[in-house]
């Protein structure tokens, strides 16, 4: 597959214009109806509905700021109206029927999970008191704001920009896609890092090669947020997924015992799979659709335009990548000989457990302090050898811009984190998972029909509920025992969840990072909105749940192991 945009229409759905008046042909130098040839294209079809539809609504921080007083209004709407649902949990019977029965609470009382209103006196209280550590707490703050202060000296310095050049000239052109999303994917081993630091590389990357840095954001983008449960190693959440499957099946079976590998195999060949299916989606919708789009709203430059000589490394630049590499093995040494030996500050388990007793190596939970250093002190040598850093005051000032760029990453996290703080105070998140997953439960299906729904239902609750363990802390539960008792494994359970968790990530405002990626493309793209961001993902999301429904379906077919200790069936009667 050619890693160029394929020609046609912007998007399958698109009309043709192959009959458009003579006036507004592109080989035709009057101007017509259509304008000057040089004029930029307006984008067709259904994708350029959803991003001219989307973008016509309001700033992205007002939606979160509507989307917050919703919440509250429906939050006091439920209470007054007594919402509630009653936790159940499906029992066999002696005769093979399968009934569902309330799940009971430490004092013998059935489970039943009620709206909290925020409209009320104490709901206000707490809104107000918890106003400020919502915004320090949102998760990707800290990490946006120390992994970007690293990135922004190393790219002022001129150490991203040489780097760039060399992974130019090493990895073929028609290779620069897949290289992204495989990347992407793969950077889901250092948890949420990959939102930080690959999109804005990636835009450089296209930016450099003629090509849509908007398509190169939406490339690696994929492969970060959409492909995040694929992986050639074992992750930090393969351990935590288990031990929350492990507790659901053991509803049914109290010494099941579910493996931290147990999905590997089927990681192993998702990760090949979405490399190849993000690479086809670029190259097909989303290149297909940004080339018509001008330079100035995030499409490819004039090939006049195309800066020659990309390639070429100066002296100096090589004497300053030379000491960087040298310091980039020191310190990497250091971090190596942290985490191996015994007593040093990186060796053994973190102290802070991620979930549910979960052990996460140090080195592996705090990931992104360690990039900082990894990034940051190179950078300085490269910028202090080839004169860009003079002394001290020329590091901070760099420092102190890399801020002033994160301003509108600031403003987008304080009112996306009210929301998502409101949104899972008031109960609501976990009304719907619980009765979306029962509903689903009591519907008779067949095993392939139930994995396929599971992953629909996955789908459609990670759009309102976006933390992948919280979701699953509801599901496994209801799930896991649910389908072992039609002869599903757990672990064939949670191969289901990981896709539904995964393509949705990409379009879905509850994703706190997906903020940050409109930062991104705001940045190549300042008329950029939620529209853009929406209409540039949802070829992904369509493309993604496919083939990997496709993949988990042939892995049942064929009836291989999903992993080490990973089987797909389960027999109730033992």
């Amino acid at each position: 597959m050619s890693d160029e945009p394929l020609p046609g229409p912007d998007d399958p759905f698109a009309r043709d214009e192959s009959a458009q008046d003579e006036g507004t042909r592109q080989d035709d130098p009057t101007p017509g109806p259509g304008g000057p040839p040089d004029a930029p294209q307006s984008v067709g079809g259904f994708l350029g509905w959803v991003e001219r539809a989307g973008n016509r609504l309001p700033d992205p921080a007002t939606l979160f700021l509507i989307g917050t007083v919703f919440v509250m209004v429906l939050s006091a709407i439920a209470v007054a109206l007594d919402w509630s649902v009653a936790a159940e949990l499906p029992k066999a019977n002696p005769d093979g029927s399968v009934e569902w029965v309330p799940t009971l609470g430490p004092d013998g009382e059935p489970v039943v999970q009620r709206p909290v209103s925020i409209l009320d006196a104490k709901g206000l209280y707490w809104f107000i008191s918890s106003l400020v550590s919502n915004f320090m707490a949102f998760p990707p703050l800290g990490i946006v704001l120390v992994g970007m202060l690293g990135i922004g000296v190393a790219e002022r310095v001129g150490l991203i920009g040489v780097l760039l050049k060399l992974f130019m000239r090493f990895v073929p052109a028609a290779l620069l896609t897949p290289a992204l999303v495989f990347a992407g994917i793969m950077s889901s081993f250092g948890l949420d890092a990959g939102y930080i630091v690959l999109p804005p590389l990636a835009a450089m990357l296209y930016r450099a090669a003629g090509r849509s840095p908007l398509a190169g954001i939406a490339a690696v983008s994929a492969g970060v947020a959409a492909g995040f449960n694929a992986n050639l190693l074992i992750t930090a959440t393969d351990p935590m997924l288990a031990e929350f499957t492990q507790l659901g099946a053991r509803t049914i079976d109290d010494q099941y015992v579910v493996s931290p590998t147990c999905n590997y195999w089927f990681a192993i060949a998702s990760t090949f799979v979405i490399t190849l299916a993000g690479w086809f989606t670029t190259s097909f919708f989303v290149e297909r659709r940004l080339s018509r789009v001008s330079p100035e709203e995030g499409g490819p430059l004039p090939a006049a335009e195309v800066e020659g000589g990309t390639h070429a490394i100066g002296a100096d630049e090589l004497r300053g990548l030379k000491w960087a590499a040298g310091t980039l093995v020191l310190v990497l040494g250091l971090v190596v000989t942290a985490i191996v030996v015994d007593g040093w500050a990186l060796q053994g388990f973190a102290p802070e457990l991620l979930a549910n007793n979960v052990e996460i190596d140090r080195w592996v939970r705090h990931i992104v302090p360690l990039l900082f250093f990894v990034v940051v002190v190179p950078s300085l040598v490269y910028g202090a050898r080839v004169g860009k850093i003079k002394n001290d005051k020329d590091a901070a000032r760099m420092m102190v811009e890399s801020v002033r760029d994160m301003a509108p990453i600031i403003v987008l996290a304080f009112f996306a984190a009210q929301f998502i703080a409101c949104f899972q105070h008031s109960g609501l998140d976990r009304m719907a998972a619980l009765a979306g997953g029962q509903f689903l439960g009591k519907a008779e299906l067949p095993s392939s029909g139930l994995v396929l729904a599971f992953i629909g239902v996955t789908m459609v609750f990670n759009l309102f509920v976006g933390s992948m363990s919280a979701k699953y802390a509801m599901f496994a539960p209801i799930f896991v025992p649910m389908l072992m008792l039609v002869g599903i494994s757990p672990e064939l359970t949670q191969a289901a969840y990981r896709i539904g968790d995964s393509v949705t990530n990409i379009i879905t405002p509850l994703n706190a990072y997906l903020v940050i990626l409109l930062v991104f493309m705001k940045d190549v793209n300042p008329k950029a909105g939620m529209g853009t961001l929406v209409s540039t993902m949802l070829p992904y999301t369509f493309v993604f749940t496919l083939v990997w429904c496709a993949l988990i379906l042939l892995w049942m077919q064929m009836g291989w192991d999903l992993g080490i200790d990973g089987p797909l069936t389960y027999d109730p009667v033992q």
